[in-house]
Parts: C-alpha cells; structure tokens; sequence
C-alpha cells in the first residue's frame, strides 16, 4: 500500500476495474460521472467521494497524485488535458483519443505541466504477449517477414443500446478503437511503424444501432518490410471466438492466440523453446460480454513504481498516438475506398 491518492473520471464498467486495483495498492479519494445514479453505487462500493464534474473535482481535490480517465473515448482528451494542466499525473484508458491531432495536444500539456501521461495497454502483460516481444527483441525469429492479426468478438445489441456513448462516432470512434486499440498496440509494439495500408470495412450485422463498421479486414506493409493482415469482426456469433496473433520470422514461428491473446498456441523456433507460465488471470467480465485481459493490476504497479522509484513507463503518450495513427489511417483508407 502507498500513501498516493488517485481519482477516476468516469464511473462505468471499465472504471470498476481501475478502482479494485486502487484499493488494494493506493488510496481512491474521488470519482465524477455525470449520472448521479452511476456515481452514487460507486461511492457506495468503494467508500469515496463523488463529484458531478471532472471541473468540481479538480476545484475541490487540491492534493490527487494520478487521476485514471474512464470516460467516453471522444471525451479522453478533454479530460486528460484538464486533469494535466491542473498539475496531476493522468492515466488515459484506451484508445488515448480518437484522432491525432488531440493526441498531440495531451502529449504538449502532459510536457508543459511535467507530469507523466500514462496510456493503458495492459494486454502487454499477458505473460506469452510478453514473451513473444523477448524472443522479437532477441532475434531469435530473425528477420520478421509476415504478422496476422485475428480478433473475432462478439458485440450485440444489448451491448451497444444499454450504452449511452457506445456505437456513436463522435464518443466512441470505431470498432478498431473501442474493442481492437490494444490489438494494433501489439502490432505497432512488436514489429513497428506501418509504411502502406489497404484497407476494406462494413457494417454487416448493427445497421440500425451503430454508426461505423462492425467488420474489417486490413492489409499492412511494415516500414521494416514485413507484411500482415488484421481481420476483426464483432459478429462472431453468440460469444467471443479469437484473438491471436501469428508471427512468421526466418527462424520461427510464434502464435499466442486464445479468445484473450492469453495462450501460447504454436512456436516453432530454430534451437529455441518459450516457456510461459500458463496464464491465470481472467478476461474482464462484464456480465453479458467480457473484454480483454484483466491486467489493470500490472498497470497500477508500473505507475506506482514510476511515481515512488522513479521506474520505467510502461506505455506513454508517444506510443498511444502511434495506435491512434495506424488506426485513424485505416479508417482514412476504408472511407476512400468504399465512397
């Protein structure tokens, strides 16, 4: 336990899991929300104060350490930029904004202020997501050649209509943004920039609920000449099927797959094992629909290791913009191609 004080913005389901870790490592003082019955059974559930307004609560909390955004994603900048030039650390949930350009100007507030702009990306540590980025990082693939990409969830109406944001451009941004951000992370992470894209989306199956794509497939040339392909889709039908990721390299082959990027499912590598420790740690589950891994925990260490010894960001604003770009890129592509 530290003696650091967090808030939350934001008192939805994803916020939930912000809060049990915060608890057991720190102190949560306050939230905002601004639905009063949303904001009053959190206060109940975790004993803090509640405020109507991420304004209220900087006006009234003079001592915060961190504040955690769980907001609507279109709003993740507004607030992180609020929270920042107030003088306090942020950590921003996924995706860090939906466009670049605000990206940016959280990035200048978080330099202006010197304050520490964290970005949730907790699927970086599934334990074979984090042994796959050794192996990478060694060499012992090799030259990467070819990376695939597969996540095939399902979404139905009842997720999208119990929410007031979830479906909607303006709040939530995309498909890529809301359900796969952490996905392209890994890409971007693992093999890197992204020099040519092809890319084709539809909206299949949530026509009359939401307002972009509900399928995708991508084509991607890596800078460092690999290619790879993102095929997602929130149709799986019934329940989540897959999310994997296959990388070919010229002396192995890796896939850690599962329906959470939590299992190591193939390796095959020139005079060379992983050994991953079996991943026990459940998918975030929300009732009728579950999420990635649960790995807010690992999150909040790495932020209290920065904040009391001065450690490592595990991912800053630069590499949340880079996600953000890929994937503004692909839906910047998919228009032209479908107009």
């Amino acid at each position: 336990m530290t003696n650091l004080k967090f808030a939350i913005v934001g008192c939805g389901r994803i916020a939930e899991r912000h809060a049990e870790h915060i608890v057991k490592q720190s102190q949560l003082v306050a939230v905002c929300d601004t639905n009063e019955e949303r904001r009053n059974l959190f206060a109940q559930k975790f004993g803090c104060k509640t405020y109507s307004s991420i304004d209220e609560l900087l006006q009234q909390e003079k001592n915060l350490d961190l504040v955690s955004i769980c907001s609507p994603n279109g709003l993740h900048a507004e607030h992180s930029i609020k929270v920042l030039k107030a003088g306090i650390h942020v950590l921003c949930e996924k995706p860090m904004a939906i466009n670049v350009a605000d990206c940016q100007l959280m990035i200048e507030e978080a330099e202006k202020a010197n304050k520490h702009l964290f970005i949730v990306k907790q699927n970086r540590f599934n334990k074979p997501i984090a042994a796959l980025k050794k192996v990478i990082d060694e060499g012992k693939l090799g030259k990467i050649i070819n990376v695939q990409l597969n996540c095939f969830w399902n979404r139905n109406d009842q997720y999208y209509e119990s929410s007031d944001w979830k479906g909607k451009k303006a709040l939530d941004g995309g498909t890529l943004f809301t359900q796969f951000s952490h996905f392209v992370d890994l890409l971007y992470w693992m093999v890197g920039d992204v020099n040519q894209y092809h890319a084709f989306v539809k909206n299949f199956m949530h026509q009359h609920n939401v307002e972009f794509e509900d399928t995708g497939v991508i084509v991607l040339e890596f800078k460092n000449g690999a290619i790879g392909s993102i095929n997602y889709t929130v149709n799986s039908y019934g329940k989540n099927m897959e999310g994997s990721i296959t990388v070919f390299g010229e002396k192995g082959t890796v896939k850690v797959g599962g329906q959470y990027l939590n299992v190591l499912e193939h390796q095959s590598i020139e005079n060379y094992v992983m050994n991953v420790p079996i991943e026990t740690k459940p998918a975030n589950d929300y009732g009728y629909y579950q999420g990635s891994m649960s790995n807010h925990d690992s999150v909040y260490e790495n932020i209290i290791d920065v904040l009391t010894n001065n450690g490592h960001v595990a991912t800053n604003g630069l590499e949340g913009l880079k996600t953000v770009e890929i994937i503004e890129n692909i839906y910047k592509l998919a228009k032209s191609n479908n107009s």
